[in-house]
This record gives C-alpha cells, sequence and structure tokens, in this order.
C-alpha cells in the first residue's frame, strides 16, 4: 500500500526537501504541499492524505491551532516537523498532547543536508504514523486522580522501570498522574531529542503527584521520584550498597536510539533483579523488547501495553513475539498493576 503524505511547511525549501526525502521511498507518495494551515484545508479534503507532516510555526494560522482543530473535527496521523530549540521543544510537546503522532527535528543550519542525513528515520515514522490510531478529541479531559499507595509497599527496594517510543510521551504522561506521591521509585527512558527531554520531564512534574525530573549522573534513585533519561544519554540504573543512583552513559547507540530502553533494562537487570518491575509502553521498532525479556528471566514483573491503547505497537508487539511480558494490558490499567506488584 502506498502512503500519501501532504506536507504543510511555511518555508519552500523545506518543504521541496521533505517531498524530494520522502518520495525516494518506494511506498511514500507526497500527494501535495501547503504553505499554511488554510491552504491545507483545502488540500486535505482535495487529496484525503493518509498522513499529513505539520510544521509548528507557520503564519496566518500557528500549527498548535490548526492541529487542535484538526484533530477535533477530522482526525488523522500528523507528523510534527520541528525546530531544535527550547520553544520548539514546549511547542512539539503541546502538539503531541493535542493529538499528533510523532516528530522530527528540522536542523538550524543547513536544512538540506541535515533532512536528508535521517532520510531513512523520517520515512520510518511516516510509516509508523500511518499505520497509528490517532485519538481525536472531544473536549478538555478532566486530570485523574493519584491511587492510592498499597498497604505493605517496599519502596525502598522496588524500582518502576519503563521505557516507550513514539506515542511515549503522553503514553507516560497518563501512567505518571496516576502514582500516587510515595510510590516506588521509577526510572523512564523515552525516545528524545536532547533539547527535549528537560522539558518533557518538566511537563510530567507538573502533571504527577510524584517528583518528575531529568536525571542527572550520580543521583541517588528515592522512592517518590521519576528520573527521565536525558536525551543522548543512556540512563542505567547502578547500586551502591543499599542505595541505587542514576549512571548516565555516553556509549553508542543501540538499536539506533540513545537513550536506548534495552540498555537501561540490563542496568537493572544487573543492580535490581527481581526487585524490579518494567512495563514497556508504546513505540516504533524494537528497542526494550530484549531487555524486557532478561527482566523476566531474572524474576522481575514485566508488562506491556496492548495494542488497542497503543499509538503503535511496535516495541511491546516486540516484546510479545518473545514472550518478554507476564501481562498485557490497556494504558489505563498499567500504573494500578505496577503499583500492586510493588507489595
Amino acid at each position: 500500500m502506498t502512503i500519501r503524505v501532504l506536507i504543510v511547511d511555511d518555508s519552500a525549501l523545506v518543504r521541496s526537501v521533505l517531498a524530494e526525502v520522502l518520495s525516494g521511498a518506494p511506498d511514500i507518495e507526497v500527494v501535495g504541499t501547503a504553505s499554511d494551515p488554510l491552504i491545507a484545508r483545502e488540500r486535505i479534503k482535495q487529496l484525503n492524505p493518509d498522513v499529513l507532516t505539520l510544521d509548528v510555526e507557520m503564519p496566518r494560522m500557528d500549527g498548535l491551532t490548526f492541529l487542535d482543530n484538526l484533530m477535533r473535527l477530522r482526525p488523522m496521523p500528523v507528523l510534527m516537523v520541528s525546530s531544535l530549540t527550547e520553544k520548539g521543544a514546549e511547542v512539539t510537546l503541546q502538539a503531541l498532547e493535542l493529538g499528533a503522532i510523532d516528530f522530527v527535528t528540522k536542523p538550524a543550519l543547513d536544512v538540506r543536508a541535515g533532512l536528508e542525513g535521517y532520510a531513512e528515520l523520517l520515512r520510518d515514522k511516516v510509516r509508523a504514523a500511518a499505520r497509528a490510531r490517532p485519538r481525536g478529541r472531544t473536549g478538555t479531559p478532566t486530570a485523574p486522580q493519584p491511587l492510592q499507595r498499597p498497604r505493605s509497599l517496599r519502596t525502598t527496594e522496588r524500582i518502576i522501570a519503563i521505557g516507550a517510543s513514539t506515542g511515549g510521551t503522553e503514553a507516560i504522561k497518563d501512567v505518571l498522574a496516576l502514582m500516587p506521591a510515595d510510590a516506588p521509585a521509577i526510572v523512564i527512558s523515552q525516545h528524545i531529542p536532547a533539547m527535549f527531554s528537560a522539558p518533557f520531564a518538566a511537563r510530567m512534574d507538573r502533571s504527577s503527584a510524584m517528583s518528575v525530573c531529568e536525571a542527572a549522573d550520580g543521583q541517588q534513585i528515592v522512592p517518590g521520584h521519576v528520573y527521565i533519561a536525558p536525551g543522548n544519554a543512556h540512563l542505567l540504573v547502578v547500586r551502591s550498597g543499599a542505595r541505587y543512583h542514576c549512571r548516565l552513559s555516553d556509549a553508542p547507540p543501540e538499536n539506533r536510539h540513545r537513550p536506548s530502553v534495552d540498555t537501561m533494562f540490563r542496568s537493572v537487570v544487573d543492580n535490581v533483579g527481581a526487585n524490579a518491575v518494567a512495563a514497556l509502553l508504546t513505540g516504533m521498532g524494537e528497542d526494550g523488547a530484549r531487555g524486557l525479556l532478561a527482566l523476566r528471566q531474572a524474576g522481575a514483573h514485566t508488562l506491556i501495553q496492548d495494542e488497542a491503547s497503543s499509538v503503535v505497537w511496535g516495541m511491546p508487539g516486540a516484546a510479545a513475539r518473545l514472550n518478554a511480558a507476564e501481562r498485557t494490558l490497556p494504558l489505563d490499567r498499567i500504573a494500578s498493576q505496577l503499583l500492586e506488584w510493588t507489595q
């Protein structure tokens, strides 16, 4: 099946390069381009694309306003094209909250070389978006109340490890929103660029009763806190006596990713073992599947997000094929299961 793509960007150069890069794949057809959302609205009606690439900052109507309207009136897979800046990161995270499937970053210098440099990743993200399940918007969601902490919770011994990729920023938010303030410590590896991980951690901190931060090298891991891997660094869990600490590594990417979920999960196997509880959430590719299997074999409780609630069932699906998960659950039941296993 050929994936029909509409490119929406106010830069003629970016439109040209994106069209050239995407059209280089035999299974992708760029059916049209638009320089602003008002033109895009008409092109969507005329061309009925499978996937939309959408610039964050555009004239006449900003990308977020257009995306919000689109996800309410005609939900479809949207891939955001974002600038690699602090402002670009914040706006892109808002776009993911509004229903965008994923994003790619637009290089600040030499746009052509930068976009061509990760042509295959860009094509893979378009393919994943075409298979994804866009979340329509029906109004302002109500904030969930955190779950009650189970009795006899062994917070000092237990660590919860979570991995995610495409769709993960919102899936993680949903899980953390249900965690009580005194839950066991949580370590998270989400595939995300360096400029985006600190704003992502700050957003998670605002929506969770737990204290959420971007992990720092040597930081002690304590209950009630969440540690998110910085973009472009692997997050490892290490043990010193009875205490756990974060260790950041600039080792080569694994499964094309740094941070890598597999890298983090293996460190949890080595240093936490059967006291760990792990979840692999929505994401493109297979990162984390083998690490989750190693955790299960080490005696840890493991689960994956089910296909119906995943934006992309790549990583959880790969884990399912390896029989790495003890349970397969919808997103809204994952937090309660993680807590139950930490008793």
